[in-house]
């Protein structure tokens, strides 16, 4: 399985997501590939956003090391699920498939269209989504396990 983890700039939803499922399925020992991308291409190359490093810390997950990516359409072909964490990600992702096969890689983070909400103007937001996000990826690793 593998699975690309999508928000605007790569900062703070996407490379929690991407952490945080990083180490779930080493722990349990799944050959997976999971990584992230933002949309935007304002931090490629620059680390996650230092309030989500830290809260990451806080629950034993460490993302320092990770570095913002730029979504491009040649993703497509290197990804089994594209998972965006807003309505805007969703048709910016979109709109860059060749092929209904594209298309239907692309999912909710939160399924059903729901929306993790982006913390980069709130800093007390970054623990909520943090604990969010874990729990999500739990179920994915339930759901996908098997697959």
């Amino acid at each position: 399985m593998r699975i690309l983890m999508v928000c605007l700039g790569n900062i703070c939803r996407s490379p929690l997501a991407e952490g945080i499922m990083r180490k779930m399925v080493r722990d349990e020992g799944l050959d997976w590939d999971i990584a992230s991308a933002g949309t935007g291409d304002w931090h490629v190359g620059r680390p996650p956003d230092a309030r989500g490093i830290a809260v990451a810390e806080t629950y034993g997950y460490d993302i320092s090391a990770q570095r913002g990516r730029h979504f491009t359409a040649d993703l497509f072909d290197q990804y089994d699920l594209i998972l965006v964490m807003d309505k805007n990600n969703y048709r910016d992702v979109v709109k860059l498939a060749k092929t209904k096969a594209d298309r239907t890689k692309v999912q909710f983070f939160l399924a059903d269209e729901g929306e993790v909400i982006d913390p980069y103007l709130h800093s007390h937001l970054f623990d909520p989504v943090f604990r969010e996000v874990e729990a999500r990826c739990k179920r994915l690793i339930n759901q996908y396990r098997t697959a």
